[in-house]
């Protein structure tokens, strides 16, 4: 069958809308127990390098953020064929302390280009932001916390007036600590 280029083009958009978008993570969406938590699966995903941002801790927070930094270059992973209704959860679960915007990553392994989408740091001037994140410290340390906090998250989200994720680790992470902080990392 011989295709006009826009007819191609239209097939390909709508091959690419059915394929779902893809989505570069830095912090704890980078475990897969989280991600099945927050999804009910994990989704195919590859290694890759997003260049020109950091990776910063976050005062009492038990996950990263990133921000525009000509020099820096964070590691994650892009997670594959994510639907609508998935990324809106992942939008919510992110609530409003990110923006989702579109970015440029290398997969690690075939040095390909991709256009993504990624979660950024809205406030660039945040005074809570500090070195660096690490990934296997927070597999470490404060994972398991998270992951019963997400859990805590998901189960908020089915209720009418359910609380955000911000809401829901705060209360959550206050109940469960009783004198000790895992928030400081």
């Amino acid at each position: 069958m011989n295709w006009t280029e826009s007819e191609r083009q239209s097939k390909m958009s709508i091959l690419s809308e059915k394929a779902g978008h893809d989505l570069f993570v830095y912090g704890s969406l980078q475990d897969p127990q989280v991600v099945n938590v927050l999804l009910n699966r994990v989704p195919d995903h590859v290694s890759a390098v997003l260049s020109g941002f950091h990776r910063f801790r976050i005062k009492n927070r038990l996950y990263p953020t990133i921000l525009p930094d000509s020099t820096g270059e964070v590691t994650g992973k892009v997670l594959k064929g994510i639907t609508d209704d998935e990324r809106k959860l992942l939008d919510d679960f992110e609530d409003v302390e990110y923006d989702r915007k579109a970015v440029e990553v290398v997969l690690t392994d075939t040095s390909e280009k991709l256009q993504v989408g990624t979660y950024v740091w809205r406030n660039k001037d945040d005074p809570d932001l500090y070195g660096e994140w690490d990934f296997e410290e927070w597999k470490r340390d404060d994972s398991e916390a998270f992951i019963t906090a997400t859990k805590k998250f998901v189960e908020e989200r089915k209720l009418p007036e359910g609380k955000t994720r911000i809401d829901t680790f705060k209360t959550f992470l206050k109940q469960d600590t009783e004198g000790e902080n895992p928030l400081d990392s």
